[in-house]
């Protein structure tokens, strides 16, 4: 049986525009998982475990709302919520693996797809260092080229950040190639952008010791980068903003976008 879970290797790339710039780019690995593939995974990997301990692992606690509840269960609930029915279809989640017992992802994103194989939806949940999480549930049209969708900000992430804000996120479905950007705007002028791009490589064992070595404890890594670029904006003269109360709601339905299809170039 041919996996459809893989591997994609790549960079993420941050820049900030106002009020003062700011850029970094690091280097990473992430799994795009079929949820259904979970059983055959954790028995086809040594190196690979589902909610037990390994070189790297999918813990479903390191998702969703926190709780032992199956993935899949938990994103076909908040498609439920977003009014939104796969009928089973298969659920695949873009994300970093747990690595030696530590997990932190920024963005773990689920591509949702009906039986015939169609993208119906794609959910974007969201981690903070607080140990918070926040979904956005967002829909498909049926013409899957690169796709946008534009929404509130809803979750606090950054303590740099203000509430008031809009995020404009615009991906293509993952293949050879993978390229999600993400900008975030203010009164109609873009605040800071990021950009990951990622190649495909089989997921196996050999890769997945391949990219422990050249990117070791990348878990790890990304939570130092956080911090260590959280002082860098510091010494600039930014000042932290309040940390407002947290909200009840854990799932924001994002309307349609006028449009799906962007020119690719934009990525």
């Amino acid at each position: 049986m041919t996996l459809r879970s893989c591997l994609y290797r790549g960079s993420v790339m941050h820049r900030r525009l106002r009020p003062t710039t700011h850029r970094f780019r690091y280097r990473a690995f992430w799994l795009l998982l079929d949820l259904d593939e979970m059983p055959l995974l954790a028995s086809r990997l040594r190196l690979f475990s589902h909610n037990r301990f390994n070189l790297f692992a999918l813990h479903d606690a390191d998702h969703g709302d926190g709780s032992a509840t199956p993935l899949r269960l938990q994103a076909e609930g908040c498609l439920m919520q977003a009014g939104i029915d796969i009928a089973g279809g298969p659920i695949r989640v873009f994300c970093m693996p747990r690595t030696l017992g530590y997990s932190f992802n920024p963005l773990s994103i689920y591509f949702c797809h009906r039986h015939d194989g169609q993208l119906a939806a794609i959910i974007y949940q969201v981690h903070n260092t607080f140990g918070e999480r926040h979904a956005y549930v967002a829909s498909v049209a049926a013409d899957t080229g690169t796709i946008r969708h534009d929404c509130d900000k809803a979750f606090y992430v950054s303590p740099f950040l203000n509430m008031d804000m809009s995020y404009h996120f615009r991906l293509n479905q993952p293949d050879e190639h993978f390229a999600l950007g993400i900008s975030a705007s203010a009164g109609g002028a873009t605040v800071l952008g990021a950009c990951l791009t990622a190649t495909r490589h089989e997921l196996s064992n050999q890769a997945l010791l391949y990219n422990f070595v050249a990117i070791p404890l990348v878990t790890i890594k990304v939570i130092l980068a956080i911090h260590w670029e959280a002082l860098r904006l510091w010494l600039k003269g930014l000042r932290l903003r309040g940390r407002p109360q947290r909200s009840p709601h854990t799932i924001t339905t994002v309307p349609p976008s006028p449009q799906h299809r962007i020119d690719s170039h934009a990525l």
